[in-house]
């Protein structure tokens, strides 16, 4: 009763942490977003306009994790017997959509305003500030989320996580091309200049698509059942090593959410008695979960 009662703590803790983590993350969002927007309204950056788009879809993003992240820690009922981890995955999917979204309309206004040519944009203290507070916040939240996503495997928070460590590069583009537009007016001929924030604009979209398309394949295989690269081999290896094992076959792993599912038969002596079998079937997962922590391991013994 104490392994039972230590893991329940266990899930509480891992449960209470991811539930922290992704609260902080709706609310850092929401603050990004009214600072942008309010700051990108009135200097006219679309640079600013961009990433107050992108950071409104993470702010979407972010409540989505917390309902996948609330939703995956439910336990296995009769409906879903592996359990509720698979949610997480299809919210790590519906990010990569959002992201997407992104990239759309991001393109399409940067493309329009160089092709109307020079746009007005008034770059003021608040450019700036607003663009260096999102970088703090966004490093901030990342390393945290990151942590945590580690710490209990979950895929919804590293999505998240991955979401603002890119935010940190967009918005440092966004800062170079305010930078660009505010030389314009010192320099000579340098109206070219004025061109550098929606160019910025389009260069956040480039970096918001390699990071969809990453997060989505990444998705496709988890939502596919891919098992982790490696860890078929490693299983193998492992139970074969076990003493009295003849032969093990029909390997299968299942990722879900944090959770890894893994079934195997083994082929060992007929001779043994019905404690020693169920001893090596033991000995087996013991290993299997050496090799991989916290994975819920079924052995189906088979005479030779």
């Amino acid at each position: 009763m104490d392994i039972f009662k230590k893991k329940a703590e266990v899930a509480m803790t891992a449960e209470r942490e991811k539930n922290a983590a992704a609260t902080n993350s709706v609310f850092s969002a929401l603050g990004l977003v009214a600072m942008k927007l309010v700051v990108g309204v009135s200097t006219g950056s679309l640079g600013i306009l961009a990433e107050a788009a992108h950071s409104g879809l993470d702010l979407v993003a972010a409540a989505v994790t917390f309902f996948a992240v609330r939703e995956s820690a439910k336990p296995a009922d009769r409906e879903h017997r592996y359990g509720h981890g698979k949610v997480e995955n299809l919210s790590a999917l519906f990010e990569t959509f959002l992201l997407l979204l992104t990239c759309v309309w991001i393109g399409y206004e940067s493309i329009h305003r160089l092709v109307l040519g020079k746009v007005d944009v008034s770059v003021t203290f608040w450019s700036f500030a607003v663009m260096g507070i999102s970088i703090l916040v966004d490093i901030s939240r990342s390393r945290m989320l990151y942590r945590v996503a580690k710490k209990h495997k979950s895929q919804a928070l590293e999505a998240d996580a991955l979401h603002f460590s890119t935010d940190i590069w967009s918005s440092a583009v966004v800062i170079a091309g305010l930078a660009c537009v505010a030389l314009s007016d010192m320099i000579p001929n340098g109206d070219f200049l004025h061109y550098a924030d929606a160019i910025a604009a389009l260069c956040v979209a480039v970096i918001v698509v390699q990071v969809s398309v990453k997060l989505g394949m990444r998705t496709i295989s988890a939502l596919l059942d891919e098992a982790p690269a490696g860890l078929y081999a490693k299983v193998i290896a492992v139970a074969a090593k076990v003493p009295g094992v003849i032969n093990c076959h029909r390997v299968r792993i299942r990722p879900s959410g944090a959770q890894v599912f893994i079934d195997m038969h083994v082929l060992m002596d007929s001779g043994l008695s019905l404690k020693e079998a169920h001893a090596l079937t033991t000995a087996v997962e013991k290993v299997i979960r050496a090799v991989e922590p916290g994975a819920d391991v079924t052995v189906h013994p088979e005479p030779k």
